[in-house]
């Protein structure tokens, strides 16, 4: 937990944080300990769980967990430990998780009452919500059909599932794309927005900000090779694949301070490719430590910035 009470104190500059959830599967093609068959992605895995900074993108807290682990297992007690962390030393802390369907459940919603949180998440469909935008999906359906150009329609509701403790704001996105209906649900308590505003400014963001950070650590830093037999052994694998992408996450922050504009679009693969695998010559003397790079090494330039800060 080192990490996350390095995180908490990096925080004494903030006044709100979004903490994104999100997890991936890891397919196991051995007999690692909790390696288990999931149905829903038909494969003997591994489950992730990670815990991100919505604004820096760093790794709060990763967790492995059984391959059969269902989204939202063990959520909602790591993130009231998370929580708990942050409250200790920043009780005035303005806290917004952010989430997909699979992490919607009764004790999150409590969870949220107890501790005056924000948030936005989405919501499974069920048999209830088609039948409350049945009218907004026949309408749009019919724009389209009439015109021949593309709709949306945003409607807000309010509606409470047979295990949540209270009614809930819930919103509804029916769009028309040309090759079928998309509809997306989701519940929000964060006030003055309405449901456009809540889902294009704030909730579509997760994309960049938690799916595609869990892309860099599982396909760039290799959090997805945890062959060892033991399950704790794996677990500490993919501490420290999340190290190494804290590490490219320090280098992309000093990149940015440089005058290379190219490099500053860079993920960590091209970091990796064009800063780091380079051919060098070290020199060790009783006072320095010499590093001697190729005359042909394109991005010497930056190195040397990078180095210098």
């Amino acid at each position: 937990m080192r990490g996350l009470y390095k995180y908490v104190s990096s925080l004494s500059d903030r006044k709100r944080i979004v903490i994104d959830v999100d997890s991936t599967d890891d397919p196991t093609h051995g007999s690692q300990q909790l390696s288990m068959f999931n149905g829903y992605y038909s494969q003997f895995m591994y489950n992730e769980l990670f815990f991100h900074d919505g604004k820096t993108g760093q790794i709060i807290l990763p967790v492995l967990r059984p391959g059969n682990s269902h989204s939202n297992k063990w959520y909602v007690s790591i993130l009231k430990r998370i929580i708990i962390k942050i409250r200790e030393s920043h009780p005035e802390m303005e806290i917004i998780i952010r989430s997909d369907s699979g992490f919607s459940c009764a004790p999150f919603y409590q969870l949220v009452d107890d501790f005056d949180l924000l948030y936005v998440t989405g919501i499974a469909s069920n048999e209830v919500l088609k039948r409350k935008v049945s009218w907004s999906k026949n309408a749009v359906k019919k724009m389209y059909l009439d015109q021949g150009e593309k709709h949306q329609h945003f409607m807000s509701f309010t509606y409470k599932a047979k295990s949540w403790h209270k009614p809930q704001q819930c919103y509804s996105k029916v769009e028309s794309t040309g090759l079928g209906m998309n509809i997306r649900h989701f519940s929000s308590n964060l006030p003055q927005k309405d449901a456009r505003e809540i889902y294009f400014d704030f909730y579509v963001k997760r994309g960049d900000s938690s799916e595609n950070r869990i892309k860099e650590v599982k396909n760039m830093c290799f959090s997805d090779r945890l062959s060892n037999h033991s399950f704790l052994a794996n677990f500490f694998r993919l501490m420290m694949s999340s190290l190494a992408y804290e590490m490219f996450l320090l280098l992309k922050q000093k990149i940015k301070k440089t005058r290379f504009e190219v490099a500053k679009k860079w993920l960590i693969s091209s970091i990796r490719t064009y800063l780091l695998k380079v051919g060098a010559t070290i020199k060790i003397t009783k006072r320095r430590i010499y590093y001697q790079l190729s005359k042909s090494f394109v991005y010497k330039g930056l190195f040397r910035e990078i180095i210098t800060q």
